[in-house]
């Protein structure tokens, strides 16, 4: 996927421009937008992913199932359908907010900084995956309650972003009442 950007926010968390994906995530990336979205299958479980080895910040590292940037005049919704047939060939339905307000900054052990404005939603998968190996090496459903469990013991082998999300009460609440539904 070339020519992707992020959107530049200011200090009111507004937008103030467009930067270059690969460009704007840097030693000292600048406060950008972007989203994260939780997917849940049929049965209620919930899709863990393991980053690629080739992405820059945090190879190898287990996330929540798809994270991206918003691109000018594409709405969130959007973006998590791109970004989900994208990254594991998927499609979705009944996207749902968790978390609109999050945000965080974490720096990746080779010092790339991630500086996000992150809205957090839940979406149902509907298609089989057909996973693409440069963006996720590696796959797992499970138990919400599991991989919450999980990333209270070993916070470590979790993406940063998705360890803060799930320390929040109201987003915890929210997801484990989505993969209830």
């Amino acid at each position: 996927m070339t020519g992707e950007h992020v959107i530049l926010l200011d200090e009111h968390d507004k937008p103030s421009g467009i930067l270059e994906k690969y460009a704007a995530h840097t030693l000292s990336t600048p406060l950008h937008l972007a989203f994260s979205c939780w997917l849940f299958n049929e049965r209620g479980q919930f899709l863990a992913t393991r980053r690629s080895l080739s992405k820059v910040a945090w190879p190898g590292v287990w996330t929540n199932s798809v994270c991206g940037h918003p691109q000018q005049g594409e709405t969130f919704e959007q973006a998590i359908i791109r970004r989900c047939r994208f990254e594991l060939g998927v499609e979705i339905a009944d996207i749902t907010p968790v978390a609109t307000e999050f945000r965080y900054r974490a720096v990746a052990p080779n010092g790339i900084v991630e500086n996000e404005v992150c809205p957090v939603y839940a979406a149902q998968v509907t298609s089989e995956l057909q996973v693409n190996s440069d963006e996720v090496m590696d796959y797992q459903w499970c138990e919400l309650e599991n991989i919450l469990q999980g990333l209270r013991a070993t916070p470590w082998a979790f993406s940063p972003w998705m360890v803060k999300l799930s320390s929040q009460d109201a987003a915890r609440t929210a997801l484990l009442n989505y993969c209830r539904q």
